[in-house]
Order: C-alpha cells, then sequence, then structure tokens
C-alpha cells in the first residue's frame, strides 16, 4: 500500500527527510500531493503536513524548518513525547505528534546546529557539550530512528494493510590504525630519540620493554591484529580499517608508507577487511594533502578508496565533506563525537549528506559511529567494565530500533597493555553480547 501525504508545498529539505524516514527507515513507498482535491482522490493510506489539518487523515503539524532555505538561529525549544525530550514542539488538537517529527529529524541528522556560530574545542570540533542532544539528555538515543518507529506504529493503527520493510540489528567493527607499533619499524631516528628520551626520564621499564620487543623476545603491544583476525572469524565479522598515511608530525605518528613492513600490514588487511583512508591531522581542509596520502594507500592496495574517517575526528560542515566529495570518497565514518558517547547526528543508520548551504542532497554516505575506545577511557574515565556496561545500554538503544552500531577501536586499545589492560577482553564481551 502507497502513503499519500499533502503537503503545502514541495522543498529539498522536505523531499529528503522523507526519503530518510519513508524510503530508507521504515521501506515504504509514499507520493506528495500539494493539492486538495488530488490528496482526497488517492486512495489508501494517507498523512497531512502542514500548518493547518485537511480533512480527517492523522495529521502532523509542521514548523517552518522545511520550508525555509537559509540557514539561520532556530527556536528550537523542547517537548516530552513518551519519555523522550523532542524539539520543534507544535500545539493543537488531535495531532499524531505534539512536535513537528519531520522538521526535528532534519534538524538532527542535517546538523542544522554545526552550521551556526559556536565556539570550537581545541582540535577546531564541535563540541559534543553544544549539542541539543546533550543538552536534552538525549545524546544516548538514536532519536530520528525511534520517531520513525513511533510513526510507523502509529499510521499502521489507523491503516492496518500499511506494510513496513523488515529490519535486523548489524553491528560495524571498525578499526583506526594511527600507529601500526608501538617500538617496532620506527626507523633508527625515531628509536634512538625514543630511547634518549625514556633515559632521561629515568623510564627503565620501558626501555627494557622496548629492547625485549626490538630483539624480538616479546610481542610488540599495538601489534593486536592476529587478535582481530581471530574475531573476525569467529563472529564472522566484516570490519573496516582506516589508515594513517599522513607524513610524521606532532599529532601524526603512523609508521612511513614507504617502510615494507607497513606496506605488508596494509596489504594483509585488505585480504581480511575493506580499507579506508584516515585522513592525517595535518591534511584537515586542505583537498591537497588528503589526496597525496589517499593516493599513497590506493597505491600499496592497488585499488581504489571509497571511505573515510577523518583523524581525531574532526570535521568541519560542509567543507570537510565536500572536500571528500571532490576527491571521490562515497561513504564516510567521523560522524561521532570525541568527548561523548552517543549518536551525534541522532541515528544510528547511515543516510546522504545533506548539504544545507547549498540546499541539495549529496552522493556522500554518512556512518555514524555510536562509541570509541578512547571517549570511554580518555574523556568519561571509565574503565573496562563500565564501559561495557556503558556500551550495553547503547547496543541495546539500536537493537530496540534494528538499526546499526558502529564501534570504533584501535589497534593499540586491543594489545592490552598499560592503560589498555583488560580492553580487549571488554571487547570480546562485546561482541558476545551484541552478536550472539
Amino acid at each position: 500500500m502507497k502513503l499519500s501525504i499533502l503537503v503545502p508545498k514541495q522543498t529539498n529539505r522536505l523531499h529528503y527527510i522523507f526519503d530518510l524516514m519513508f524510503d530508507d527507515l521504515l521501506g515504504v513507498e509514499y507520493e506528495l500531493f500539494t493539492d486538495v482535491e488530488g490528496f482526497a482522490r488517492a486512495e489508501g493510506a494517507k498523512l497531512n503536513y502542514g500548518k493547518e489539518r485537511v480533512g480527517d487523515e492523522p495529521f502532523v503539524k509542521s514548523s517552518n524548518l522545511l520550508f525555509e532555505r537559509n540557514v539561520h538561529l532556530q527556536d528550537v525549544g523542547s517537548v516530552t513525547c513518551e519519555g523522550l525530550q523532542c524539539p520543534f514542539p507544535v500545539y493543537g488538537k488531535d495531532l499524531l505528534f505534539p512536535f513537528d517529527v519531520f522538521a526535528a529529524s532534519f534538524f538532527l541528522v542535517s546538523r542544522y546546529e554545526e552550521y551556526l556560530p559556536q565556539v570550537r574545542d581545541e582540535y577546531d570540533r564541535f563540541r559534543a557539550e553544544s549539542s541539543w542532544m546533550f543538552e536534552n539528555g538525549m545524546l544516548q538515543k538514536p532519536l530520528v530512528n525511534i520517531w520513525a518507529k513511533m510513526l510507523g506504529d502509529k499510521l499502521k493503527a489507523v491503516y492496518p494493510d500499511l506494510e513496513f520493510k523488515s529490519r535486523k540489528f548489524s553491528f560495524v567493527p571498525t578499526y583506526d590504525i594511527d600507529s601500526a607499533w608501538a617500538y617496532r619499524n620506527k626507523g633508527i631516528y625515531r628509536t634512538t630519540g625514543a630511547f634518549f628520551r625514556d633515559l632521561l626520564s629515568g623510564n627503565r621499564d620501558e626501555i627494557k620493554h622496548r629492547h625485549q620487543v626490538l630483539k624480538g623476545r616479546c610481542k610488540d603491544p599495538f601489534d593486536s591484529f592476529d587478535f582481530q583476525f581471530d574475531l573476525q572469524q569467529e563472529f564472522k565479522l566484516h570490519p573496516i580499517y582506516f589508515v594513517l598515511c599522513g607524513d610524521y608530525d606532532t599529532n601524526d605518528k603512523n609508521i612511513s608508507i614507504h617502510n615494507d613492513a607497513f606496506r605488508a600490514l596494509i596489504k594483509r588487511l585488505g585480504d581480511h577487511a575493506d580499507v579506508g583512508i584516515h585522513p592525517s591531522f595535518a591534511s584537515y581542509l586542505d583537498s591537497n594533502v588528503m589526496r597525496i596520502e589517499i593516493e599513497r594507500l590506493s597505491d600499496v592496495l592497488h585499488r581504489p578508496l571509497t571511505k573515510s574517517r577523518q583523524h581525531f575526528l574532526r570535521l568541519n560542515l560542509p567543507a570537510s565533506y565536500r572536500k571528500l566529495i571532490e576527491l571521490d570518497i562515497s561513504d564516510d565514518f567521523t560522524m561521532g563525537f570525541a568527548s561523548q558517547m552517543g549518536f551525534r547526528a541522532g541515528i544510528c543508520d547511515s543516510y546522504l549528506f545533506y548539504d544545507l548551504e547549498n540546499d541539495m542532497v549529496s552522493k556522500l554516505k554518512v556512518h555514524p559511529f555510536a562509541a570509541m575506545d578512547g571517549t570511554m577511557r580518555d574523556y568519561l574515565n571509565l574503565d573496562a567494565k563500565a564501559s561495557l556496561s556503558a556500551l550495553k545500554q547503547l547496543v541495546d538503544e539500536v537493537k530496540n530500533v534494528n538499526g546499526t552500531f558502529i564501534y570504533l577501536t584501535h589497534n593499540e586499545t586491543l594489545g592490552g597493555e598499560k592503560r589498555w589492560k583488560g580492553w580487549p577482553e571488554m571487547y570480546r564481551d562485546l561482541l558476545e553480547y551484541a552478536l550472539r
């Protein structure tokens, strides 16, 4: 059964969010009407969206957001609906929702607030604590998925023959390779420099550990790749690796792309999983540097690259995404916060990037991640046990909407040494909880 929707006028914003909610999340075909007579003649399920009710069909009262083209400070507000805080409240009788569910979803997914004047953090990132989701205690809820499910349930109650697609929960592990090894393959200058730094600081344990690794007497603490491959086989995982290939710098400290061992590792990763570029800190908003790094990794793998995640999660909208599109990147996995767990764009599933300044949908697909190891350990000061508990809650949220849970971790973390002691076991427990 097709869903007929009456709207005051058709806009790019409206088409975009309706495609996301009805086509992608609910899986139901819809048709838009702007004339009341045509809408009245339509058969089957119906929905009225606008400022005024027309007829007796289910009615979602609209705000102005989807009928504008400019970007300006919004009176977002908040209202409680089924225990959730929701933006863009509306008022009236017999409304399907006490808020504009379509404007609210568009506001979150488009990252509208990130286009407005703001105080950014030390790495020029939009602060999680500045987001509407965080301020209203909703950051750990995939609100857009929840709202789509609520909308489908409400329409189904009126039109029992209206069918929606069946969805399944999925777990996508992703690994950022910021530094493939802690001690090995660093080159004579970096290794000697590290040795003297440890000597001057009196760090004898570090000196001894480095020496044992370089002599082949024990494994490099960042070399957790066999462990990862074993998990992939055991849990039938389909991970994605993001490899840093930038020049050595203060915030870019991976092995040189010219190192034979590193190139062999990259090829090995490519044999086991998808591999994407991890644009360096230095490449931020610099297309030329980013292009060089993409070409380096592509040359090793002998295939074009289409996936990306920014190092340090540095994201500046819309500039960052425009540069990725320019470089033929089709899928980005940066959408998430460094300092907080949860859903930066209010959604757990992939969606197309909407360029607000150009008022158009792009071809770049955004894949939001739910949590990162460094967030829990370094920002929230959670140990492995507490992190697992927090992750299970997020997994439950995503399972409740049959969505996609993307997790970000590092090879260093899964090495399990020093501050990451217990984290490999935690990761395996997470996989057991999510996939068994």
